[in-house]
């Protein structure tokens, strides 16, 4: 299981940290393919997560390293 990600994004515009959404790739054999083949901020947004709340990915990770016995239970 392999997780890409950033702290914070920063628009080239705005040469500075933003509110603008933070792209995350997650790749596991337990992952459904979303078809996409490049990592950046816009193919993220139209991959299989689109926009979550960073405070699940902790979660997330756990349950695609097979960690949980039961997702969600």
């Amino acid at each position: 299981m392999l997780i890409v990600t950033g702290d914070h994004s920063t628009p080239s515009r705005l040469k500075s940290h933003s509110w603008h959404p933070v792209p995350t790739l997650l790749a596991a054999d337990t992952c459904r393919p979303d078809g996409l083949t490049r990592f950046s901020e816009r193919d993220c947004l139209r991959g299989g997560f689109g926009i979550f709340p960073a405070k699940h990915l902790m979660l997330l990770a756990m349950a695609h390293a097979q960690r949980f016995g039961k997702y969600g239970a």
